[in-house]
């Protein structure tokens, strides 16, 4: 076991994460499909050779903390044994693509053959991604360096079948490539998008724009000088960008469940009644999704509603509505060892605090340092960690906007408690009020 460095290179089995509670040791299933057999497996590794709690990443990807240096061991054979284990070691990234849990069985065919092509490019950066959506698929905004859109000839029933059957349909079976493909790169100043190809053509150009972000030396496709970039996009004819879809809420989709775990964060014994819930009440399988929760598939429309219950009933966030789908956290201190303050600890109560800007669209972040890995993107309000343990506050940025304003985490819920009685007020001007002056 060689324990991974921090910067610029991303956990696996293989190599974990050294972090403040220990080894993080980070899987990443393709499509973020796993069986309940190897939803048991994380379940086991987790209480057997960690902390027993673990984390869905906004890529769809299950970690699990605390693993230590004499654990380690057990943990990768009881992975390894579930078919959890890496898939490159050459430090490029584990899994390449991302996609929404609800787009359509073509997205499968596309996302298994971008994960081959992957692989066959050496010195691909760690943390390269593509996103795989469609007109259904409702992946939303995403920060990757490259995008496909997957254009169906027609909607036929594999395309509108949704993922009541997607979920159930094995990743390796290889159904025909949809007819139609459209590529975008990421820049500065946002997608760049081409014109759409067909399947073949737009994966080979996929191929070679792979090599080229490898044989670069940049670690983001977005961080390429426009001289590189432009000879990358030579002869490939530009495209207007197709219509965004946004991202799809927590609760039921006919009889599949989108269920999310408050802030990220489960334990061995939930992902067990998860497995629980595949095998006696789905299809036996279950997906990590994007917002940081899972996907399940249920044997009818009585049955998803019952599950439904469940998950509530278990802690995981259902309900479109709920307060805490607008907080983002981190694990903070003292799980992370660059944490400040205890920031999943402190998100319960953000999110009660600010129930009444959520309601009105706003978002809050809360974390533990100034890296904001929880999310790069401005939120209304954002907490950012201090090594004194108080919070500094910024207001329509991120967690690396400089702040003015440092406050107790006390100081900042009486704050919020203050903008419930201005409740006319819109966000912007509740929070400059609210925050305005120093402590």
């Amino acid at each position: 076991m060689n324990p991974a460095p921090r910067r610029g290179w991303c956990p696996g089995l293989a190599r974990p994460m050294p972090t403040g509670d220990g080894l993080l040791v980070r899987l990443h299933p393709v499509a973020g499909r796993l069986t309940a057999a190897q939803v048991r497996a994380a379940a086991r590794a987790a209480r057997e050779g960690g902390n027993g709690l673990l984390d869905v990443t906004a890529r769809g990807n299950l970690q699990i903390r605390g693993v230590t240096a004499e654990s380690h061991g057990r943990v990768a054979a009881i992975l390894g044994e579930a078919g959890l284990g890496d898939v490159r070691h050459d430090g490029g990234p584990q899994r390449l693509t991302l996609s929404a849990p609800l787009a359509g069985a073509h997205c499968l065919a596309v996302v298994a053959a971008v994960e081959a092509i992957g692989r066959e490019v050496p010195g691909l950066p760690a943390k390269t991604l593509v996103a795989v959506d469609d007109d259904r698929g409702g992946l939303g905004p995403v920060e990757a360096d490259f995008l496909i859109r997957v254009i169906p000839e027609s909607s036929d029933a594999d395309e509108t079948r949704g993922i009541d059957a997607v979920l159930s349909s094995p990743l390796d079976q290889r159904e025909q490539a949809p007819p139609t493909l459209q590529l975008a790169l990421a820049t500065p100043s946002g997608p760049l998008w081409l014109a759409p190809t067909p399947a073949p053509t737009a994966l080979a150009t996929l191929r070679t724009l792979l090599h080229g972000l490898a044989a670069s030396g940049a670690r983001r496709i977005r961080a390429l000088p426009d001289s590189q970039r432009d000879a990358l996009l030579a002869d490939l004819p530009p495209g207007e960008p197709p219509p965004g879809g946004a991202p799809r809420p927590a609760g039921l989709h006919g009889r599949a469940l989108l269920a999310e775990l408050a802030f990220g964060r489960c334990d061995a014994a939930l992902l067990e009644s998860l497995a629980a819930w595949c095998e006696t009440q789905g299809d036996g399988h279950l997906a990590l999704t994007p917002s940081r929760g899972i996907a399940l598939a249920a044997r009818d429309h009585t049955v998803a509603a019952t599950l439904r219950d469940a998950a509530a009933a278990a802690g995981l966030i259902v309900d479109p509505a709920d307060p805490r789908r607008a907080v983002a956290a981190c694990p903070g201190a003292p799980a992370c060892a660059s944490g400040g303050t205890p920031a999943q600890a402190d998100a319960p109560r953000l999110a009660t605090a600010f129930a009444h800007m959520a309601e009105r669209g706003a978002t809050a972040h809360v974390s533990g340092c100034p890296k904001g890995c929880a999310s790069p993107s401005p939120a209304a309000l954002t907490l950012v960690g201090r090594s004194d343990g108080l919070y500094g506050v910024v207001l329509d940025g991120n967690a690396g906007t400089p702040t003015d304003l440092v406050l107790t985490f006390g100081a900042v819920l009486e704050r919020l408690e203050s903008t419930r009685i201005t409740a006319t007020l819109d966000v912007p001007s509740g929070l400059r009020d609210a925050f305005r002056e120093p402590a």
